[in-house]
């Protein structure tokens, strides 16, 4: 096993991020059932946090919760017990400083990427030539320079998806949701937006909650990984991946380490036990 220094491990916070910018106490989420007695119980006695500046993967088996986290951190649903908090207020509503990233793009057809990009600064109101300039802006470090005037489907998956990180980034939110926004993509096509999603949280010191099945991917991006049973789902395991390179998961990815974390990713998840992974 080979020993990092702290210069050497990009990842870890810095000591102004030690406060939690994401926080569930004792969290439940219970949902009516059609035709039973008994709510259906999604997730039960949830506390963990993530630090200002962090990245935390959420890994389980399918039904197990991952997505209804997200949308308590968000304010849309309310949990049944316990509390959210999201920069050290309680969440009782939408949280502006927090935007999704999904699988699908969800980019409305009828607006050019650029007007697809400048969605949310509309809604908040910015005037058109400050939408216009920071469009602009996201579309450079997206990689989609040339592209702004074209509409999603003279886009290819890949380009769509990075219209939809430069949607999401465009309104600077502090707290990023992601729910395995890359698992529809080719395998190459994936590693290379890991690598632009990973360098722009780093150099901008976002606050990331990740939802994937992929364990790799996990572990590439990733400080922690929260490794979750099934419905209703705890966190049954937390992990420190102590590694550098978090800025860089192309090459991360590379470490002799990787091998082991994902062998022990696999044993709780119980791969090839009859247990699904996503």
């Amino acid at each position: 096993m080979n020993i990092y220094t702290a210069e050497q491990l990009q990842g870890a916070p810095r000591a102004d991020e030690v406060r939690a910018e994401i926080e569930f106490r004792g969290v439940t989420k219970r949902f009516p059932a059609k035709g039973k007695a008994e709510p259906t119980v999604a997730v039960n006695g949830l506390d963990f946090s993530i630090r200002r500046g962090e990245i935390v993967s959420i890994i389980g088996p399918s039904g197990c919760g991952k997505s209804t986290l997200l949308n308590m951190g968000s304010g849309l649903y309310m949990p049944s017990e316990g509390e959210v908090y999201v920069g050290g207020e309680r969440v009782n509503g939408p949280v502006k400083r927090v935007a999704f990233m999904l699988q699908k793009d969800l980019l409305m057809p009828w607006r050019s990427i650029r007007r697809n990009i400048e969605l949310g600064l509309e809604i908040e109101g910015r005037p058109a030539a400050e939408r216009r300039d920071i469009a602009e802006r996201m579309l450079l470090k997206c990689h989609l320079e040339g592209f702004g005037d074209h509409y999603p489907f003279q886009l290819s998956g890949g380009m769509r998806q990075r219209a939809a990180l430069a949607r999401t980034l465009a309104t600077d939110p502090q707290v990023l949701f992601l729910d395995e926004p890359f698992s529809a993509l080719d395998a190459q096509t994936k590693m290379i937006l890991q690598q632009d999603l990973a360098q722009m949280l780093h150099e901008q010191r976002k606050t990331a909650l990740f939802i994937t099945h992929d364990l790799i991917e996990a572990i590439a991006l990733s400080d922690r990984i929260l490794v979750m049973s099934a419905r209703p789902g705890t966190i049954i395991e937390e992990i420190e991946v102590n590694l550098p390179l978090r800025e860089n998961p192309l090459e991360r990815r590379k470490l002799p380490e990787i091998g082991p974390l994902a062998g022990r990713l696999m044993t709780l998840l119980k791969v090839g036990e009859d247990s699904e992974l996503h």
